[in-house]
C-alpha cells in the first residue's frame, strides 16, 4: 500500500482569502504620533522624548526651552525627582532605563552656568496671587508670568523654596542651585514676599486686587504621636528638625539618635544625624521594606551611610536612653500586628517622622471651600476651590507629596487660572495612545549601558552637607539622551524609505519626516513591520 501524500503548498482559495498586495488594497500605512511611556509617566508633564532627542543632536539650549515650557526647575529636578519616568521607561526592557533625570541635571546645570533666561511677554493687566513659594507655587507663578499675567508670592517663611529649602537637605539639593532656579523666575516679574503668613485670605484678595488666587501652602506641620516619655527623653519633630538644620542651626542630638517612620523624611533626617555627628542613627518603622513608603534609593543611600532600619517594630516608650520598642508581625492580609515582644534600644533623642500636613486654617472662613477627611482641600479638575477665583495645589489637595507632583500642579493650575482670567475654559488636550515595549521593533536598537553620575565616598559623608551625587559631562550626556528609543514617534531612521519594494515612500528633508504615495503603495505593510518604534500603522482601506 501507498500512503497518502499531502501537498506541502495548497492553492489558495482565491475566492475567500485576503489580498496581500496587488490591484486590490484593503489596508493602507499611516504615520501617527503615540505617547511615549516617559511622557505619559512625567507628572510635571513634560515633553522628555523632544528634548532628549534635541540634547542628543547636541542643541543644548533648545533642549532646555523645551524643557522649561513644562517645567521652570530643571537643575532641581534633575536632582531630587524620583524619576517615575524611567520607571516605565521601555529601554529597561533591552537593558536600564534612559537616565532621564542626569540628562535633565545637565541642562539645568548648563542653564545656569550660561545665564539662559525667559522672555517678559506683554502684560495682561491681571494680578495673581500666589500663598506659597515651594515648589507648587513657584511653578504656577512661573507659568501665569510667562502668560502675561502680574504674580505676587507671599510666603511664610524668609527665604522662597518651600520644602525645597527647608525639607530636602543641602547634600541633595545646594541651595545656589535652588536660588539660581528661583532667581531666573523672579527676573520674569515674579515678586516673592517673603515673612508673610496669610490669616485672612478674601482680606488679601481685596487689599491687593488680585483676580484670582493660587494656594500652595506645603505640608510643613508634623503629624503627633503619643509616646510616653520621662523627662530624660528628648522627641522631636522631623520637619522641625530638619527645618532648624537648613536655616543653619545645629542642634544637640547626642551620640545615638533615633528616627520613628518610614518615609522620606525620616531617612532625610536620619541621614542628617549621621552628618551632625550621632555615631549611631537607626530608623524604627512598623512595616516592612516593602511596605515603607520612602523611595527605594532612599533607603539605600541611608544605609550605605551607616544607617540601621529596623523593621516591623514599634516604639513603645522613651525613657532616655531606654528606648523600648514591640516587635510586630504580618497577619494574613499583610497588616502589622503586634506580638506582645519588647527589645529595648539605645536613644539619646528620638525623632518622630510620621507624616506631615498642610495648614488649612486660614481657608476654613472662606465661603465655599470644602475639606475631606483628612484635612485636604476639595478642588475641581480645573483645580478651583468652591469659591470662584481660588485655586489650590500641591500638598493642600490629595496626592502624592513630591516636588515634582506639586510643580505639574502648579503648570496645570496656572492653564486653568489664565482660562479664568480670561472669561474662558481650557481644554485640556486629548490624550495620545500610549506604546508599549511590545508595540516596538527592538531589534534595530543595540545594547547600550547607562551612563552612570558619580557619587561622593559613603564613608566619607559625615559632618559633610556638601553634594554628594555628580553630573554628567557633555559627553555622558549625549550620549544617554541617545539611548532614547524614540517609543511611537519617527525620529527619521529611513527604515520604512530603504524597505518599500514599491518607492511608495517620499522623503519630505530633514525635520519633515515622510509621505506615502498611495498610487504607488500596494498596502504589503512591509514599512510597518520594521519600523523600530511603531510610528507607522495599518489601517482598513476606505471603502466606498
Amino acid at each position: 500500500m501507498t500512503a497518502e501524500r499531502h501537498d506541502m503548498t495548497p492553492l489558495p482559495d482565491l475566492a475567500h482569502d485576503l489580498a496581500r498586495g496587488g490591484p486590490v488594497r484593503t489596508r493602507r500605512p499611516v504615520y501617527l504620533d503615540l505617547l511615549p511611556p516617559c511622557n505619559a509617566g512625567c507628572p510635571a508633564g513634560e515633553n522628555i522624548q523632544a528634548w532628549l532627542g534635541l540634547a542628543q543632536a547636541g542643541e543644548h539650549e533648545r533642549a532646555w526651552r523645551v524643557l522649561v515650557a513644562d517645567n521652570p526647575m530643571p537643575a532641581i529636578h534633575g536632582r531630587v525627582c524620583y524619576h517615575p519616568c524611567e520607571t516605565v521607561c521601555n529601554r529597561a526592557e533591552l537593558d536600564s532605563p534612559v537616565s532621564v533625570h542626569a540628562v535633565e541635571r545637565f541642562l539645568g546645570d548648563l542653564a545656569i552656568e550660561r545665564g539662559w533666561s525667559f522672555e517678559v511677554p506683554p502684560p495682561t493687566g491681571k494680578r495673581v496671587l500666589v500663598i506659597g513659594a515651594g515648589p507648587s507655587g513657584l511653578s504656577a507663578a512661573y507659568h501665569l508670568a510667562r502668560l502675561g499675567h502680574q504674580v505676587e508670592i507671599h510666603d511664610a517663611g524668609p527665604e522662597p523654596g518651600g520644602m525645597m529649602r527647608y525639607g530636602i537637605p543641602a547634600y541633595r539639593l545646594p541651595r545656589d542651585v535652588l536660588a539660581a532656579e528661583i532667581n531666573r523666575i523672579r527676573a520674569l516679574g515674579v515678586r516673592i514676599v517673603g515673612d508673610h503668613p496669610v490669616h485672612d485670605l478674601a482680606a488679601e484678595r481685596r487689599d491687593g486686587r488680585f483676580d484670582a488666587v493660587f494656594v500652595a501652602v506645603g505640608a510643613h506641620l508634623s503629624q503627633r504621636v503619643d509616646i510616653p516619655a520621662r523627662e530624660a527623653g528628648r522627641i522631636v519633630d522631623a520637619v522641625g528638625f530638619l527645618r532648624s538644620v537648613a536655616s543653619g542651626d545645629r542642634p544637640a542630638i547626642g551620640r545615638r539618635v533615633a528616627v520613628y517612620g518610614g518615609g522620606n523624611t525620616a531617612m532625610d533626617a536620619a541621614r542628617v544625624a549621621k552628618r551632625l555627628g550621632a555615631e549611631e542613627a537607626l530608623i524604627i518603622y512598623r512595616r516592612t521594606r516593602g511596605q515603607m513608603p520612602a523611595h527605594a534609593e532612599e533607603a539605600d543611600e541611608a544605609e550605605r551611610e551607616g544607617v540601621r532600619i529596623n523593621w516591623l517594630r514599634t516604639i513603645q516608650a522613651f525613657d532616655g536612653p531606654a528606648l523600648t520598642v514591640e516587635v510586630m508581625e504580618l497577619d494574613d492580609a499583610g497588616r502589622p500586628v503586634p506580638t506582645g515582644r519588647t527589645e529595648t534600644l539605645s536613644a539619646d533623642t528620638v525623632i518622630l517622622a510620621v507624616g506631615q500636613r498642610a495648614d488649612t486654617a486660614f481657608l476654613r472662613g472662606l465661603p465655599g471651600v470644602e475639606f475631606t477627611a483628612e484635612g485636604t482641600v476639595v478642588v475641581s479638575a480645573s483645580f478651583m476651590t468652591g469659591c470662584p477665583g481660588v485655586f489650590a495645589g500641591g500638598d493642600m489637595v490629595p496626592a502624592e507629596r513630591t516636588v515634582t507632583v506639586g510643580v505639574g500642579h502648579g503648570r496645570t493650575a496656572a492653564r486653568h487660572i489664565d482660562a479664568y482670567l480670561r472669561s474662558g475654559v481650557f481644554l485640556t488636550p486629548e490624550a495620545r495612545t500610549p506604546v508599549s515595549f511590545e508595540q516596538l521593533h527592538p531589534w534595530y536598537f543595540g545594547d547600550t549601558g547607562r551612563r552612570h553620575q558619580p557619587h561622593h565616598d559613603p564613608a566619607a559623608r559625615d559632618g559633610d552637607f556638601t553634594e554628594i551625587v555628580g553630573g554628567l559631562d557633555a559627553t555622558a550626556a549625549r550620549y544617554e539622551a541617545g539611548r532614547c528609543l524614540s517609543c511611537g514617534t519617527c525620529f527619521e531612521c529611513d527604515g520604512c524609505l530603504g524597505a518599500c519594494p514599491e518607492d511608495a515612500v517620499i522623503k519630505l528633508g530633514p525635520g519633515n519626516r515622510y509621505r506615502f504615495d498611495y498610487d504607488r503603495c500596494t498596502g504589503c505593510a512591509t514599512c510597518f513591520e520594521q519600523c523600530p518604534v511603531h510610528a507607522i500603522e495599518m489601517v482598513p482601506e476606505a471603502t466606498s
